[in-house]
């Protein structure tokens, strides 16, 4: 599917789905053998918990919190606050915390499971603000995103690259939506020493950070490099190594995107009911076929489009397949321009590899980019997905990523030279 030129050489995601090919590898998995969705750093590390009637714990622990237990035969699943492909949440959260009042100044491991924080670090005149912007310094939160990728390559094997960076931008969503209940400043930023923040966390390739998102004062100060490395803790409870998923995560980690003037979203929504819908969010997997109103339809997309508060930039397109939205016309767009009439709501559904939720939408969205860094825009397409899945949910629409698609006969379809980076389903 991509091609991104990279220091005058091409990068090849070689991952491209076609009929013939979910055929030959329709990629079974037997599901007992799992890897752990949640990572915990050793018992005697110093740890609390978070108390979500303190506004400063609720809003770190919003970021990832579980909301929800389905019980199946092979054990529970947990979900959670951010959706992930397969539900299999290889990313992590770290946030580094320095001059607030009852925390000590430290980097800190989310740790899902327990609902608590971890300190793997305390600082001293150190920390990771001299990976991301020499010479300053914050006083607030730096919020790490990282991914354990065998959590998602043990299904997904080669394609997790796209999944793992997907469900990195989900995350950084959902950061943005607890930062908006909050009353807190954000600023996602992408572009940074992530080879050398990933060896000093003690990563060893089995996990990787993917970007960052500040909240706080930022002031003028020259800040060290961690004066000591984090000691190695697995993500998963056994590991399987995937070398094109490192190789391609090294050679797209340090290319800069296009820049932009930050700008600020300014969202309006009533608190209590946003809050419900951050809580409430789930991926629909089966539609009942009934129409959305136009009005709504054209408030998810003009909420989606709003500023994203960073000053790295990749452009994402959406193509939409309106199916049943009143008092639009069936056909394929960009953006409001009609560019063919007519009932695809079946070639939705067979691009996304049969999948009926592609077919029975109100609405099949299709995000294509002419990218210069591959893992920003594939971020910038799932943070834009969290959005979608947000404000239809707070519409009274159902959502779905859809990360599988027939790419080559999407792009056909669509009639774009862009890479085909997401697809979301919307309806009810």
């Amino acid at each position: 599917m991509l091609q991104a030129k990279i220091a005058g050489k091409t990068y090849h995601d070689d991952t491209k789905h076609s009929y013939l090919s979910v055929l030959i590898d329709p990629n079974y998995v037997d599901a007992s053998t799992q890897p752990s969705p949640f990572k915990c750093y050793p018992k005697f590390y110093r740890r609390f918990t978070l108390d979500v009637n303190n506004p400063i714990h609720s809003f770190i622990w919003l970021t990832s919190a579980i909301t929800f237990e389905k019980i199946y035969k092979d054990g529970p699943y947990q979900l959670r606050v951010n959706p992930s492909a397969g539900a299999l949440y290889p990313t992590e959260i770290y946030v580094q915390i320095r001059g607030i009042k009852g925390i000590v100044d430290g980097i800190y491991h989310l740790e899902v499971a327990s609902q608590s924080l971890t300190l793997i670090y305390e600082l001293i005149d150190d920390g990771v603000e001299s990976y991301i912007f020499p010479n300053q310094i914050v006083k607030g939160f730096i919020f790490l995103v990282s991914c354990v990728y065998y959590r998602s390559s043990w299904k997904y094997q080669d394609r997790s690259i796209r999944y793992c960076f997907l469900d990195s931008g989900h995350h950084l969503g959902a950061i943005e939506a607890s930062a908006s209940l909050h009353d807190r400043n954000l600023q996602l930023i992408f572009d940074f020493d992530k080879i050398s923040l990933n060896a000093d966390l003690g990563f060893e390739n089995k996990e990787f950070i993917t970007a960052c998102a500040i909240s706080g004062e930022v002031l003028a100060k020259n800040i060290r490099r961690l004066r000591l490395k984090v000691p190695f803790v697995s993500g998963t409870d056994y590991f399987e190594p995937n070398q094109f998923i490192e190789n391609g995560y090294k050679e797209t980690a340090d290319v800069k995107s296009y820049q932009q003037p930050l700008a600020y979203p300014q969202f309006n929504f009533d608190k209590d009911k946003f809050f419900q819908t951050v809580w409430n969010r789930r991926s629909i997997r089966r539609f009942k076929k009934q129409s959305i109103s136009q009005e709504s339809y054209w408030t998810i997309l003009k909420q989606v489009e709003q500023p994203i508060a960073t000053e790295s930039f990749e452009e994402i397109e959406i193509y939409s397949v309106i199916n049943r939205v009143e008092g639009m016309e069936t056909g394929l767009y960009k953006g409001n321009h009609l560019i063919k009439s007519g009932d695809f709501s079946q070639k939705a559904g067979y691009l996304c590899v049969n999948q009926a939720i592609g077919r029975d939408s109100a609405a099949t969205l299709f995000f294509v980019s002419d990218y210069r860094n591959y893992q920003n825009a594939v971020q910038l397409a799932g943070f834009l997905g969290q959005r979608v899945y947000l404000f239809s949910n707070y519409l009274g629409i159902e959502c779905s990523g859809i990360g599988a698609y027939y790419d080559d006969e999407t792009q056909e379809f669509l009639g774009t030279d862009k890479d085909i980076i997401y697809v979301m389903a919307i309806g009810i």
